[in-house]
């Protein structure tokens, strides 16, 4: 054992027992936290225009700040990106993360001084949390490596522009940059392709033990490290990996393909960072979810899915929420974003602590024929067929077909890239119509009724995504396709990689 993985074993022990003492106190943090939020904003533009010298206590706040998407804000986020200050958080923001969002275009995300710790404290705990469970920590004495966006930002009214990958790139804790790679120069490169070959070149002879990333991402790399070594799986390219870290997107409709590109099943620690906020990572091997950061400089709500387009739905903090219920989370934070709708929705599976699991995007549904699919039910249908069939998924997307051929009835059209695909297509979408249809009773009556025809499904070719993300200038850093769509616009692009 190297000096590294034995003082991360005495580290990892006081950072357990002082997140013992946050799972122990969720709601009086959340309530400091609430507090101090409020106190800190009361005399910038956001919280005179919203009365926070009158806000005492939550059911105030709920009557003087509303739920906001990005749009909602954009005003305000607008004279922050034009330099003013004190709008939305005492002073200037620290860095604006630069992000993309399907209708508003780019977005720019304050970062403030005091929420960048949050999001390097939350990633150094999740591994910490790993190391104190099950005593494994030679992953610190090995090279580690971080696919992410480029770490070079641009200058918008003295504040620092980047991708949030890219601006947490800067604040990697010296005592981890020797083992980190890939180098500087390479995570500069903005061509994805061009990266993801350079980060080949550098880490091929490495001691890779950590890797990092999201999972088509991280596909991409490990497809072109075994083309290099002559088809070898990763496991024998890195004999000592044995950690991946991902987030971003559900891991289990990729865990098959990764694991059978490794060549071995290996730990992983999920996370769920945003560029608002680090909300949660996976501090357990043995427990499901994700624990709630609750002491993270964010005050959570909570709006019920099937009520978030209602005119007032419901609106709860933490101390109310219910089990196994779909919920929109909405964050109000330490960089400004006041009743900020994330567009996730999340699940509580434990109230002791409280652990999440993220179920999908609150616009990322299937309703048009009523039946309100969501993501959370597409993946479990199709990845509980897959496991039985023995069918290997690489990626997958779903539409609504409401204009089908004459004669027949609407559907669900599924576009899913196999790595190994089923002997028989028609039985392989039959099957996952049922399993469908047992998740949602909505569209079980749809397809009792012969309103909906069962779905059907398209064999894309290899690397259709890949071709699809690249036809739209998004390939690589943190750009994901969504698994739903209630319309068509990614249905009919792909119809051109059908086999």
């Amino acid at each position: 054992m190297g000096l590294k993985s034995a003082l991360s074993k005495v580290f990892a022990a006081v950072v357990n027992r002082q997140l013992n003492k946050v799972r122990k106190n969720a709601i009086s943090l959340q309530q400091k936290t609430f507090t101090d939020l409020v106190d800190a904003a009361r005399y910038t533009t956001f919280g005179k225009e919203h009365n926070f010298d009158l806000i005492n206590n939550y059911e105030d706040f709920k009557k003087n700040v509303p739920v906001h998407d990005y749009e909602d804000l954009r005003p305000y986020i607008d004279r922050v990106v034009k330099g003013e200050e004190n709008v939305l958080w005492p002073g200037k923001p620290a860095y604006l993360a630069k992000t993309s969002g399907t209708t508003s275009g780019v977005k720019y995300i304050p970062i403030s001084k005091e929420s960048m710790p949050q999001h390097i404290k939350a990633a150094r705990n999740a591994l910490l949390s790993y190391i104190h469970e099950t005593g494994k920590a030679d992953f610190a004495d090995g090279k580690m490596i971080f696919l992410q966006g480029s770490p070079t930002l641009s200058i918008k009214a003295g504040i620092s522009v980047g991708r949030l990958s890219g601006i947490v790139a800067h604040h990697i804790p010296a005592y981890l940059q020797k083992n980190r790679l890939p180098s500087y120069e390479t995570n500069c490169i903005e061509d994805w392709e061009q990266k993801v070959d350079a980060i080949v070149e550098e880490t091929f002879n490495q001691d890779m033990r950590l890797i990092s990333g999201i999972p088509p991402w991280c596909q991409m790399y490990f497809d072109r490290l075994s083309a290099k070594a002559g088809g070898k799986k990763i496991k024998d390219i890195f004999p000592n990996f044995k950690l991946y870290v991902h987030g971003g997107v559900n891991y289990e409709p990729y865990r098959a393909r990764m694991e059978e590109i490794i060549g071995a099943k290996i730990d992983a620690i999920e996370t769920y960072p945003a560029s608002e906020g680090f909300i949660a990572f996976q501090d357990s091997q043995k427990e499901k979810g994700l624990l709630l950061l609750v002491d993270s400089g964010i005050f959570y709500e909570f709006i019920p899915s099937e009520e978030y387009f209602n005119e007032n739905p419901t609106r709860i903090n933490l101390k109310d929420v219910e089990l196994d219920k779909n919920y929109a989370l909405i964050m109000n934070t330490s960089a400004g974003l006041w009743g900020y709708s994330l567009g996730d929705t999340i699940k509580f599976v434990s109230k002791d602590p409280y652990r999440i699991i993220v179920t999908g995007r609150i616009k990322h549904y299937i309703s048009a024929f009523g039946e309100h699919v969501i993501g959370e039910e597409v993946e479990q249908a199709l990845m509980s067929v897959a496991k039985e069939e023995g069918v290997d998924v690489v990626e997958f997307t779903v539409a609504p077909q409401v204009n089908p051929p004459a004669g027949q009835l609407p559907y669900h059209e599924w576009f899913i890239e196999f790595g190994t695909a089923p002997a028989d297509l028609k039985a392989f979408s039959l099957k996952v119509d049922k399993a469908l249809q047992k998740k949602n009773i909505y569209y079980f009556d749809l397809i009792e009724g012969n309103i909906l025809q069962p779905l059907v499904v398209n064999s894309l070719q290899k690397d259709a995504f890949i071709n699809y993300m690249r036809s739209q200038g998004k390939l690589g850093g943190q750009n994901k396709v969504p698994r739903l769509a209630n319309d068509r616009k990614i249905a009919d692009v792909l119809k051109e990689y059908v086999n």
